[in-house]
């Protein structure tokens, strides 16, 4: 074990994330026949819905839905196997799917083979000849074999090893301090955003195009920011909402497509980043699944948001020099 792995298992605050997590993970094992809600699972995380999900998502390494949905396959091929004589609807059921055709689906979709094809070969199924890609994630045919006495338990040493790995998380310094409240003016996206640079950059010059004509952009005392209305783990894509801010004196006259709103002050942990546009989503696990739970802060209700510092056009590498700004309070 090296030093950074010891670090990670000894530190007090990380171990109350993991320990966490663990009840979690403890409780969805234990109750996959069951209706598991995001609700219930943040709650018995004492975490809010919103932040939970990002966190279980940093820590774990897949998203909370994936979680699942795989435990639940993985259970099912086990029992499909054990439980000759059981019916496929029953185990279906048993594994908290709603009805047999969802099971089927799903089920192929991650082994490659429909639940009977799988029962009759005893599970010897070559999912690399499959014309069916896994949509949920990549694991050994064989995984059926070890699943029903070998529990899935997070620890300090393999938390999130496979995304620091592959992501390489960029370099980036935190300061937890009190942020202002902010009254912004806003102009808001519904509908997908991810890795989309296209779509910031219309969506910044619509706004600045709006304010020029009004003497609303002074800088540097203008602020330009981004808020994220829904976690996109959560919400479908289509239904996801940003808003692209500048900070505008109070009772400052809106209309049409620009709206108003005030952003809450308060504590924050603000995070520094040089993002490219493909490393903001690794920069925010970092946030949530690294630097959160090393220094005994957890997110609170208040909506995160990104604080831009620069304009790319005139960064080197035409990078985005970014505060991801999340509110705190102690663990």
């Amino acid at each position: 074990m090296n030093k950074k792995q010891q670090d990670g298992t000894r530190n007090p605050m990380r171990r109350e994330y993991l320990s966490r997590i663990n009840r979690v993970i403890d409780h969805i094992e234990n109750n996959l026949d069951k209706i598991l809600t995001l609700e219930d699972l943040a709650g018995i995380a004492y975490f809010s819905p919103y932040h939970f999900h990002r966190i279980f998502s940093a820590i774990v390494g897949e998203s909370l839905f994936r979680f699942i949905q795989r435990l639940r396959l993985e259970k099912a091929a086990s029992l499909l196997i054990m439980n000759r004589e059981a019916p496929v609807t029953r185990i279906a059921y048993d594994c908290g799917f709603s009805n047999s055709s969802a099971f089927a689906r799903a089920f192929r979709e991650y082994f490659g083979a429909s639940p009977r094809q799988w029962r009759e070969n005893g599970g010897n199924i070559n999912r690399n000849t499959s014309t069916a890609e896994s949509k949920i994630c990549t694991t050994d045919s064989n995984t059926w074999k070890d699943f029903s006495s070998v529990g899935f338990y997070i620890d300090g040493n393999n938390i999130k090893t496979s995304w620091r790995s592959a992501m390489r998380t960029p370099q980036y310094t935190v300061s937890v301090k009190e942020m202002p409240e902010m009254n912004v003016a806003y102009i808001r996206h519904i509908g997908p955003y991810k890795g989309d640079g296209d779509l910031f950059e219309d969506l910044f010059n619509r706004i600045c195009r709006w304010a020029g004509p009004r003497d609303l952009l002074n800088f540097p005392e203008t602020k330009f920011i981004a808020v994220y209305h829904d976690n996109h783990d959560i919400t479908m894509e289509d239904k996801l909402r940003i808003s692209i801010c500048i900070t505008v004196p109070q009772g400052t006259v809106t209309e049409g497509e620009i709206g108003t709103m005030k952003i809450p002050g308060g504590k924050y942990a603000a995070a520094r980043f040089e993002l490219a546009t493909d490393e903001f989503e690794s920069a925010w696990d970092a946030v949530y699944g690294e630097w959160l739970p090393e220094n005994g802060y957890q997110p609170d209700d208040r909506l995160p948001y990104e604080l831009y510092v620069n304009d790319p056009e005139e960064h080197p590498e035409r990078k985005c020099i970014v505060d991801i700004c999340v509110p705190v309070k102690p663990l």
